[in-house]
C-alpha cells in the first residue's frame, strides 16, 4: 500500500516540508534544531495510524519541543465539545486505511469573523523518526499534530507559534469568546489586594462549575518557586476543583492542574511527597494522588492564587453551536456557526 501510493500523495506547495515552514527568523530555541528535523507521514511513524482514539476526551495532549503550550491548552476545548471537534476537523475525510486516501487533510479555523478552510499535507516534523512537536499520549492518534500543522500554516511557520495567548487560540478554535484576567496587580494597595483576592476566588469557584464544558487555563509569566518551567511563560489546564476537609476539620480547596509538557513540575506543598498531604486523611490523600496522570499535579487554592499570574477561560459553546454567557448561562446573540 505504502509503496504503491507514496509517489501520488499530496504535497502542499504553499506549506512545504522545508525550513521555510519550520522557521520564521530563527529567533527562538527551535533554531538549534535547524537541519535535524525530517518530515514523515503518519504511516511512516507508526504501523497503524488513526485520526482519533475511541474516546477523544480521554486522550491527553502533550507538548513537544515547540513552545506552543498556549495552543495546546485551547485544543482541549475540542475534546470537551463534539460540535467543535467536528467543526474544526470535519468528519468523513479519507485517512490512512482508506483506498481514497491522498495524503491531505482539511481543517477549519476561525479568522476575522468566519470559518476558513485550511488544507495541508500530512507530512509532520520529526526527530529520530518520531514526532517532535505536539502529539497525543496515545502515539498512534494524529488529530493533534495535524491540527497544529494547520495552525502553523495559518501563522506562516511553526516558529511563529512560539509563545502566545491561550485566549487567542481559543477564539481561533471555537469561533467564540475568551476572557482573561490577571491575578497580579503591582499597583493595588494591600487592602485592595485582599478585597480583590476574595472576589477573584468567588468568581473562580463559580466558573469552575463549567469545567466540563469549557477550557480553564492558568499561566505563569516568570519563574516561580512552585511552577519551575524553562522560559518566562507557560500555560496549564485547570481540570478540577475539590472541596475537602482537613484532619483538623477546616475546609481546604484543591485544584487539579495539567502541564502540557507532560511532566510534573510542581514543587509546592502539594507535590507528590509534599507536606500538604499530611493535612488530609491518609486514605483520601492516597486516592487523590493515585488519580493524577502524567503531567498532572494538585495545588491548594491559596497557593494557586499566589503562584500563578493569569487565568483564561473560554465561553461555553452548546452542541447546537450557540455561545453561552460565562456568568448567566444565557445564549449570546450572533451567528457562530
Amino acid at each position: 500500500f505504502r509503496s504503491a501510493t507514496k509517489q501520488n500523495l499530496f504535497k502542499d506547495p504553499t506549506f512545504p516540508a522545508s525550513d521555510t515552514s519550520l522557521f520564521f527568523n530563527y529567533s527562538t530555541p527551535l533554531s538549534q534544531f535547524r537541519g535535524e528535523i525530517s518530515w514523515l507521514r503518519p504511516q511512516e511513524i507508526c504501523s497503524a495510524p488513526r485520526l482519533f482514539s475511541d474516546n477523544p476526551q480521554e486522550v491527553q495532549v502533550k507538548q513537544g519541543i515547540l513552545g506552543d503550550c498556549w495552543f495546546l491548552c485551547a485544543c482541549v476545548a475540542l475534546q470537551k465539545s463534539k460540535y467543535l471537534l467536528t467543526k474544526v476537523i470535519p468528519p468523513g475525510q479519507p485517512s490512512w486505511t482508506d483506498e481514497t486516501y491522498t495524503g491531505c487533510f482539511t481543517c477549519q479555523v476561525w479568522q476575522f469573523g468566519h470559518w476558513v478552510e485550511v488544507t495541508i499535507d500530512d507530512r509532520l516534523p520529526c526527530l529520530g523518526g518520531k514526532l517532535c512537536f505536539s502529539q497525543c499520549q496515545t502515539e498512534d492518534v494524529f488529530w493533534l499534530p495535524l491540527l497544529e500543522k494547520v495552525y502553523a500554516k495559518v501563522h506562516g511557520s511553526y516558529e511563529q507559534l512560539w509563545a502566545g495567548q491561550v485566549a487567542d487560540a481559543l477564539v481561533d478554535l471555537t469561533g467564540g469568546l475568551a476572557e482573561r484576567w490577571t491575578l497580579k496587580d503591582p499597583g493595588r494597595s494591600m487592602e485592595r489586594e485582599r478585597t480583590g483576592r476574595v472576589l477573584e476566588k468567588m468568581i473562580f469557584r463559580r466558573l469552575m462549575n463549567l469545567k466540563e464544558r469549557c477550557v480553564i487555563s492558568c499561566s505563569v509569566l516568570s519563574s516561580r518557586q512552585g511552577a519551575s518551567e524553562l522560559g518566562e511563560f507557560h500555560a496549564f489546564i485547570v481540570s478540577d476543583m475539590l472541596h475537602l476537609s482537613r484532619v483538623l476539620g477546616k475546609e481546604i480547596i484543591l485544584l487539579r492542574i495539567r502541564n502540557p509538557w507532560g511532566r510534573r513540575c510542581w514543587k509546592g506543598h502539594w507535590r507528590e511527597g509534599g507536606q500538604g498531604w499530611s493535612q488530609l486523611d491518609p486514605v483520601v490523600a492516597s486516592e487523590l494522588l493515585s488519580q493524577i496522570q502524567e503531567g498532572e499535579f494538585w495545588v491548594e487554592e491559596e497557593e494557586f492564587f499566589k503562584e500563578f499570574d493569569e487565568i483564561t477561560i473560554g465561553f461555553p459553546v452548546t452542541e447546537d453551536g450557540e455561545l453561552q454567557s460565562l456568568y448567566t448561562g444565557t445564549l449570546l446573540q450572533g451567528d457562530y456557526s
